[in-house]
């Protein structure tokens, strides 16, 4: 994988040791895209009983619960996590204590790196896998594995786009010329000042919050929201539709009151689409572990244009790049 000028990650071939198997055009998620196919769902809302986790998680804590579920069997847990340099990376938990870094919003790209080869081999070992990413991440899985496993895991997170790593570089490099290199965490959906239905970039230092902006005010946040830090392919996502291959689809719930009074409307509820019945079977056992109720299919996806449509291109996409490219991120 070799990433270009705008930072976006692309396989290149090498093409003197190629032996024209085709094997990655058989795998490729893109190519292999298909339509809408339609099968029975449920839909769920979930907030999480533990404080901590709800507190830290940047919706209803849905993905520890499922994460939990697995890891207490005997598995391994995969998810996006910062590296000791902040960079957006897929990595694994066996402990429940490690699914921290795993929880709030990451709004980049992550690098999967060895992730599938890693998942595959603990599932040849016959023990249990849960998977999380964007849609386009997990049908890569899936497809990359290319048969079933009845251990595997699958929660894709309901994604608006995805953004470049070589930009929110920058934007780290940045905060640390400002703040210092002892930065110890970056925080995109920040509950602790509004609850949680506001994207707040927050910057922690000693424990304290040193730096926080909402999406009016963050550079980052705008170029997120305004659809030009974009990958190119998010113009027109393969994946837009309601019926995935995954076993959860999973996203935000911010008019939970709609559909209940039961929940506290302020922490946080995560919005799930159980896709097979090993996922409804994963819910039924988790009561213990969260706040769970069944809600109609169409109320639960109505007006959810993240699913359905893919984002516009900004017409200022190719002057941001150049202006990156000129560091003006750091100016």
């Amino acid at each position: 994988m070799v990433e270009d000028e705008e930072g976006f990650r692309y396989p290149q071939v090498d093409k003197d040791v190629c032996i024209d198997c085709h094997l990655c055009e058989k795998v490729c998620p893109i190519a292999n895209a298909k339509a809408d196919e339609k099968h029975r769902q449920r839909a769920f809302l979930l907030q999480h009983r533990n404080e901590k986790v709800l507190h830290e998680s940047a919706s209803g804590g849905a993905f520890t619960a499922i994460a939990s579920y697995v890891i207490e069997r005997d598995g391994v847990a995969f998810g996006a996590a910062y590296d000791k340099d902040f960079q957006v990376t897929h990595q694994y938990a066996e402990n429940v204590d490690e699914l921290w870094k795993f929880r709030n919003s990451k709004y980049v790209q992550s690098y999967v790196g060895k992730a599938y080869q890693e998942a595959k081999e603990f599932l040849k070992q016959g023990r249990m896998v849960c998977f999380s990413g964007t849609p386009c991440q997990l049908e890569g899985l899936l497809k990359y594995l290319r048969k079933p496993y009845d251990r595997l895991i699958t929660v894709d997170v309901m994604c608006h786009s995805i953004t470049s790593p070589k930009i929110f570089r920058m934007y780290v490099d940045m905060q640390k010329e400002k703040y210092g290199d002892d930065i110890e965490n970056i925080m995109f959906r920040d509950k602790q000042p509004y609850g949680y239905k506001y994207s707040l970039m927050s910057v922690y230092r000693g424990g304290k919050q040193i730096y926080k902006e909402g999406v009016e005010t963050d550079i980052y946040l705008r170029s997120f929201f305004c659809d030009v830090n974009v990958r190119p392919s998010c113009y027109d996502c393969k994946f837009k539709k309601q019926h995935h291959l995954t076993d959860f689809t999973i996203w935000d719930c911010f008019d939970v009151r709609k559909f209940s009074k039961k929940f506290d409307n302020d922490k946080g509820v995560t919005r799930i689409l159980a896709n097979t019945d090993k996922a409804n079977q994963i819910l039924s056992e988790m009561n213990q572990v969260a706040r769970i109720m069944e809600i109609p299919v169409g109320e639960a996806v109505s007006g959810v244009k993240e699913m359905l449509y893919s984002v516009n291109m900004n017409p200022r996409r190719e002057a941001f790049f150049k202006e990156c490219a000129g560091d003006f991120l750091g100016g």
